[in-house]
């Protein structure tokens, strides 16, 4: 019996939290396959939960209750309670829960009195809580202490690696000396990557020998890494004048979500004139780093890199018979070896193995710009004819001048990056500014030139859009299941109700923590949802059967909420007692746990508070006045089926 009179109930509420996840199934993007798998074990364990409420509940209950009995039933009867320590227990606990059921009724009874007062009171200021998510900021997934951190350091241009090594092993004892104690190792990655593969795929913002990778190893697993990152920005901007320090993502998910990018916000300036993009990078670098919460503004890619221009003199060419293509390939062969003109390889005919065959001068011997002067230049055909071998210096003329360190293209067309991270402030409102100050200087860009933002802030602003958008959408589906399971439009309208309660629960649970908004958090709220709803349908379908059996909407709302405190206490319970160990983590899950957590207990007290309210001022006809719970059969704390 108990099992066919909450078979619409447990339906419904199993629906209702299936359709909110399901959502997430086609969610796209790094948010959708990140928490599908959360989203597939919920919906598949509700639907496994309904089946075995309606099958295998029922059958342990007719064998495991045959020889109880309640003792309301008959005056002279007692339930015999458990003995030892763990019977004093629950008969310390029935005896406070009877207590406070009673005094819940009372309460209720005297809200259902000035229930349009007290509705429009919480409906107020639940509306007027949902302004607190303007103040929480905006984060795609928040950051959690960690044990490592990924810090870039760019000596000045031109710097040879040896000397970059030299400023780096300064630069590690220095770190050692502002964080004491706390740093376990340092590893110094300096120079280009080995080949163009590893260039393209390893994200590192290294593009010559005056660039270094630091991977800062913590002896403490939970450190507040933020805090020792804005020291190090600090100090080592000004121990090392010249030198810039820029710090990266070290965990692999921060490094996934921007895509590659060692920042989360990418500006890309592009146009057919490279140099033109860079003065409007640079112009743009400016004023993006009077941004509140904007650190490590930089422009990737470099235009002034010191190099010598060697351009061969036609009239002095002419005359020997040396080509430009003739001073190329000698002065190639010298400075990069025979592999770049004449790519060569022997077979080792033991093993099978080919090997590269590679002649180059010695390093030691081209240290000096008399050394480049000197370079031999000939036509490379042992000289049939008898010819003078010629000097570079005596059939070129060499410039210092500045050239591109990194061309970098995006659709074919050259661009410049800037790079923008954040520090102690939310990644959305950074990128609110940023597009303004964009905006603000479309005056100053190229005719020939585009503006793009890219990285992990546009990829959040979607994830932000596709969430809200599939919460409002299960709303609606909910709202029309109930519907169709409750025959009216009124009672499901009555069930949501209960909705603003626990988004109002969500600000004030995140705002309280001081926690950001961020793609868990709404994944909570969604999660919170489902379960609001389930307890919700708890109380409005007990209150429809009362008003059903006697006719006063009044007394049938206070006996719903006096009726089904049990159930709705014990699911929001169960569910804020199982997300406490997540919310307390140092995970990126902790705003999923803090978004249920503050929204069921908001929720439970709109559905025991304000739902009775709302159900009394639609279905109350009369003036009638509530009778007490203990007048309609539910003495000593005895609850319907």
């Amino acid at each position: 019996d108990a099992a066919n009179q909450i078979v619409i109930p447990t339906l419904v509420s199993t629906l209702c939290i299936c359709i909110v996840w399901t959502p997430l199934f086609r969610l796209s993007g790094v948010a959708g396959w990140l928490f599908m798998p959360m989203a597939e074990a919920i919906v598949f364990a509700m639907l496994a939960s309904f089946i075995l409420s309606r099958t295998l509940v029922p059958t342990m209950a007719k064998y495991l209750l045959a020889g109880q009995v309640h003792p309301g039933l008959h005056s002279d009867e007692h339930l015999a309670l458990p003995k030892g320590v763990l019977g004093r227990f629950q008969n310390k606990f029935e005896h406070s829960f009877h207590n406070f059921r009673i005094s819940y009724g009372r309460l209720l009874e005297r809200i259902i009195v000035r229930r349009g007062l007290f509705a429009a009171c919480f409906l107020g200021a639940s509306v007027l809580s949902l302004g607190l998510f303007l103040m929480a900021g905006q984060d795609f997934f928040p950051e959690v202490k960690s044990g490592t951190m990924q810090m870039h350091m760019r000596t000045p241009l031109g710097m040879r690696i040896e000397t970059t090594g030299r400023i780096v092993a300064l630069v590690d004892d220095r770190i050692e000396q502002i964080l004491p104690g706390k740093v376990s190792g340092i590893i110094n990655n300096c120079g280009l990557p080995e080949g163009p593969h590893n260039q393209a795929f390893i994200p590192t913002p290294s593009i010559g020998t005056q660039d270094c990778d630091l991977t800062i190893s913590l002896k403490d697993e939970t450190s507040p890494v933020w805090n020792y990152r804005k020291l190090l920005r600090t100090d080592l901007s000004a121990r090392f004048p010249g030198s810039v320090f820029t710090f990266q993502p070290a965990d692999l998910t921060e490094k996934i979500l921007n895509f590659g990018s060692p920042a989360p916000i990418d500006i890309q300036v592009s146009g057919p004139d490279i140099r033109d993009n860079y003065q409007y990078a640079r112009l743009l670098v400016n004023k993006l780093r009077a941004i509140p919460g904007a650190v490590d503004v930089v422009v990737q890619q470099t235009m002034k890199t010191p190099t010598l221009f060697v351009q061969g003199n036609r009239t002095f060419g002419q005359a020997t018979g040396m080509t430009e293509a003739d001073i190329a390939n000698n002065e190639l062969m010298t400075l990069s070896g025979s592999q770049t003109v004449d790519p060569q390889y022997w077979l080792d005919p033991k093993s099978g193995i080919t090997f590269p065959l590679n002649v180059y001068v010695s390093q030691d011997q081209l240290t000096h710009y008399n050394d480049l002067l000197t370079i031999p230049v000939d036509k490379g055909d042992n000289d049939p004819k008898g010819t003078d071998m010629q000097l570079l210096g005596s059939i070129s003329t060499i410039t210092p001048t500045g050239t591109p360190g990194q061309v970098s293209h995006y659709n074919s067309m050259p661009e410049i990056d800037v790079y923008v991270s954040t520090e102690g402030t939310d990644l959305g409102s950074v990128l609110a500014r940023v597009k303004k100050t964009v905006a603000d200087s479309k005056a100053d860009l190229p005719t020939t030139a585009a503006v793009d933002i890219r990285g992990q802030a546009v990829t959040m602003h979607g994830a932000y859009v596709e969430l809200i958008a599939g919460l409002v959408v299960s709303i609606v589906l909910i709202y029309m299941l109930i519907v169709i399971n409750f025959q009216s439009w009124l009672d499901p309208f009555i069930i949501i109700s209960a909705l603003p309660g626990a988004l109002a629960g969500i600000a004030w649970s995140l705002f309280l923590t001081q926690t950001r908004l961020s793609v868990p958090a709404l994944t909570g709220a969604i999660m919170c949802m489902g379960t609001a709803t389930a307890n919700s349908i708890l109380v409005v379908s007990f209150a429809k059967e009362r008003l059903a059996l006697h006719g006063n909407a009044l007394s049938a709302a206070v006996e719903a909420g006096f009726g089904r405190i049990r159930p709705v206490i014990m699911t929001a319970s169960a569910m804020v007692i199982g997300m406490v160990p997540m919310a307390t983590s140092n995970s990126q899950n902790a705003p999923l746990g803090k978004a249920v957590i503050g929204g069921l207990i908001f929720a439970t007290v709109s559905t025991l508070l304000f739902v009775p309210c709302v159900y009394a001022i639609f279905h109350n006809t009369s003036h009638t006045k509530p009778r007490r719970p203990t007048d309609t059969g539910h003495e000593n704390g005895k609850e319907a089926a």
